[in-house]
């Protein structure tokens, strides 16, 4: 087989010597527009994980490798005068020039041909196959684009890629704010020599430091002086560095004929999670094993996107993840250096506290220490997990942050809420959480979603739930919350069991929402609601406020979420009016505040009350997180103690994107432009994810929805884990483990 490959870099080089290894009989040719010592960038850091997959690939390279390696286990956080130590991580790096040296040395031991200073302008019309691996502005790709089709966004920050003569001894990120702006520094030794100095910045703090007009000189000296205590007398180098934006790359297709993208031109990850080159090296071992197990070049370049396309998106989404962190930082350097630096470690969701904890029992230990003295636990020794510390909302007081979310069960009769929602609701109760919500529970008959929806709108409802709501009480130390909501054009449907928002076959109730759009083509079009429709909203859920105050609840929640009534006048997908309640987010936030303000003031002063709201619609034209934090400002400015934060089902053609604790970045910005309480839910699915997004300031109560289907003593259990001890219901006693003494 005649292989080509354009591209000298790790990937083209380590994908030449695996495919000679597995096709000794091949012609190999890796063609390189630089020199063989040409290269951007200073160090490269792998981890252990990645090195087992070099050492089973290719054992010579990685002996030479590892043996020229500079370790570290630390991650310091340079941030207000602090430096806050994390250990256990065990990262390693290594000068990319060496490493480059490394793979040449070992391709040309192998036989494969190494043509440098030579452009690849055309596609070799005799090769069997051609390994696009030329970078990240690849030619190849672009000569293709109309088959590979490309997606590439550039990053908001600016960063220069420099180097130090001070050797770090950890992976050092520097947070440094002057008179100019907000500047982060991401260091890492890679040699006895030199480290790795990335200097980042925002596009106003770039501009306002005059960077964007200085030269290469200029802008090592500006910041060798403005990191002169971190460089301790030492200098910075550089290797034609400018100020540039990273760019991520993805393509929709990896291959075209006999034409395959691997590395940075197939896809790219931001910086600051250091994998680049391990994704581009596992690219090359993955397709080498491909050409290896299959007969054919087609069948090879399908075997090898199967075999890498979900690690590398899944990779991709932390970096991006990661990314966000960096580039919208000013949020939160207001935080104290604890929960900041925590937030750093945390930043991708791939590293978490329990993650943290078996890598440095001490670090944790001082950060749930920080945690409980600012949280009302300063007499408790040692500190208990975050998810275990009390939170207030006016004369409300929580046990615990652990939060059972509204969940339709599906099961009433005309509203009726029955012995089902006793024994769901006291089981979960009983089950240790601090806070647990009804179901939504609709204002009207007609504002069900179906038949068997749970209701606040007859007077005999108010004793079925005040029973629910006082053996909650008398059993638990659990608070009870009650969440009304009015269906709008998703209403009138059968029982989620029977057909997920699939109308009814008889007894449809005529539907309303802000405009006369269906929810979909098969669901009957609702009227558009007037201003009489308005106040009989308005009278109906003052009349279920009242009612929820006279059975007991603790707290009232809004449900302007998910595309119900309230709901489809926020968001402009669903609003399209051209009166004063539709346009601006203020005009389409109008009825939605009336109902919230005629709620309030019947509901008791001293009792709380939080909204739930999408946050994102999914779908282009509709609500996004920076128009969300609109939403929660006019809600927060009308006495809402605390913001639910959810997202999607305002649209059948959403597209959400699917993570754990993916929802969570629209509660952390909220809370923390505003500061403002919020409640964060979505894909929270334990303990060890509630203890991460509380110290990580994401948000103050975590709320779970599946995680107390499966286990309704979810947080009972939790405790048990942790070896932190709380109140068990007397008849479960005999059943509690032990707590070891610490």
């Amino acid at each position: 087989m005649k292989i080509v490959v354009a591209g000298g870099g790790p990937a083209g080089l380590y994908f030449g010597i695996l495919a000679r290894k597995a096709l000794p009989g091949s012609e190999i040719t890796i063609a390189e527009k630089n020199a063989a010592d040409v290269t951007w960038g200073w160090g490269v850091v792998f981890s252990d994980e990645t090195l087992e997959n070099f050492q089973d690939a290719d054992f010579e390279t990685h002996r030479d490798i590892t043996a020229t390696f500079a370790r570290w286990d630390d991650i310091d956080v340079y941030f207000k005068g602090r430096v806050i130590r994390s250990g256990g991580h065990r990262f390693c790096g290594i000068r990319r020039t060496r490493l480059l040296q490394i793979l040449q040395n070992r391709c040309r031991e192998l036989g494969v041909h190494l043509k440098f200073q030579q452009e690849v302008d055309r596609i070799d019309s005799a090769a069997d196959l051609v390994v696009a691996a030329d970078g990240i502005n690849s030619g190849i790709r672009e000569r293709f684009a109309e088959f590979f089709r490309p997606n590439i966004v550039n990053g908001t920050n600016r960063y220069i890629w420099l180097a130090t003569t001070r050797i770090f001894k950890a992976f050092t990120f520097i947070i440094r704010e002057n008179q100019d702006g907000l500047f982060i520094v991401h260091a890492y030794p890679f040699d006895k020599n030199l480290s790795t100095f990335i200097v980042e910045t925002d596009e106003p703090s770039w501009r306002s430091a005059g960077l964007h007009e200085a030269t290469e000189e200029e802008s090592v000296r500006y910041c060798e002086k403005l990191f002169a205590p971190e460089l301790e007398g030492n200098s910075l180098v550089s290797n034609k560095s400018s100020w540039i934006r990273f760019r991520r790359v993805k393509n929709d297709v990896w291959h075209h004929d006999n034409v395959v993208l691997i590395g940075d031109a197939a896809h790219t990850a931001h910086f600051s999670i250091g994998s680049g080159t391990k994704l581009a090296m596992e690219d090359s071992i993955a397709l080498a094993q491909s050409l290896k197990e299959t007969s054919t070049v087609a069948d090879a370049l399908g075997s090898y996107y199967e075999k890498r396309w979900l690690d590398v998106a899944k990779l991709q989404r932390a970096a991006e993840v990661s990314q966000s962190f960096f580039e919208d930082m000013r949020r939160w350097t207001d935080f104290d250096p604890e929960p900041f630096a925590f937030k750093m470690l945390c930043r991708s969701k791939r590293v978490t506290h329990e993650n943290l904890r078996i890598r440095d029992q001490n670090y944790i230990a001082d950060v749930d220490r920080w945690f409980a003295d600012h949280n009302e636990c300063k007499d408790i020794t040692p500190a208990p997990p975050p998810m275990f510390t009390p939170f207030r909302l006016r004369d409300l007081h929580l046990k615990n942050r652990v939060v059972v979310s509204p969940m339709c069960q599906y099961s009433s009769e005309d509203g009726m809420p029955d012995d089902w929602h006793l024994v769901h609701l006291g089981s979960r109760a009983i089950g240790g959480a601090g806070l647990l919500f009804a179901e939504m529970t609709d204002v009207s008959p007609e504002a069900r979603i179906s038949p068997g929806c749970a209701g606040l709108y007859r007077e005999e409802h108010v004793p079925a739930w005040k029973r629910i709501v006082d053996f909650v009480h008398s059993n638990s130390y659990a608070k009870i919350g009650m969440q009304l909501g009015h269906a709008g054009r998703k209403g009138s449907t059968k029982l989620e069991w029977e057909g997920d928002s699939e109308p009814l076959e008889e007894g449809n109730w005529p539907l309303m929402s802000a405009s006369p759009l269906p929810w979909s083509a098969r669901n009957q079009p609702p009227r558009e609601m007037s201003r009489e429709d308005m106040q009989e909203v308005i009278s109906q859920f003052v009349r279920a406020a009242e009612m929820a105050r006279a059975a007991g609840f603790d707290i009232l929640e809004i449900h302007m979420a998910h595309g119900y009534l309230l709901a489809s006048f926020i968001s402009p997908l669903t609003n399209i009016r051209t009166d004063e309640y539709g346009g601006s987010t203020e005009n389409r936030m109008r009825f939605p505040l009336q109902v919230f303000d005629a709620v309030r003031k019947a509901w008791p002063q001293e009792k709380p009350m939080s909204v739930r709201i999408s946050a994102h619609d999914w779908v282009p034209g509709g609500m996004n997180p920076e128009q969300a934090v609109g939403v929660a400002q006019l809600l927060q400015q009308h006495g809402c103690d605390i913001i639910d934060v959810s997202s999607g089902q305002t649209s059948p053609l959403a597209q959400p994107v699917y993570g754990r604790m993916y929802q969570a970045p629209f509660a952390d910005r909220i809370r923390n432009e505003l500061k403002i309480p919020t409640m964060s839910v979505g894909a929270i699915q334990n303990w060890d994810h509630i203890n991460t997004l509380l110290v990580s300031g994401a948000c103050d109560l975590c709320c779970l929805a599946r995680p107390h289907l499966y286990d309704p003593y979810l947080t009972l259990h939790a405790a048990s884990d942790q070896q932190f001890d709380v109140p068990w219901p007397n008849q479960y006693l005999p059943a509690k483990p032990r707590i070891k003494k610490s």
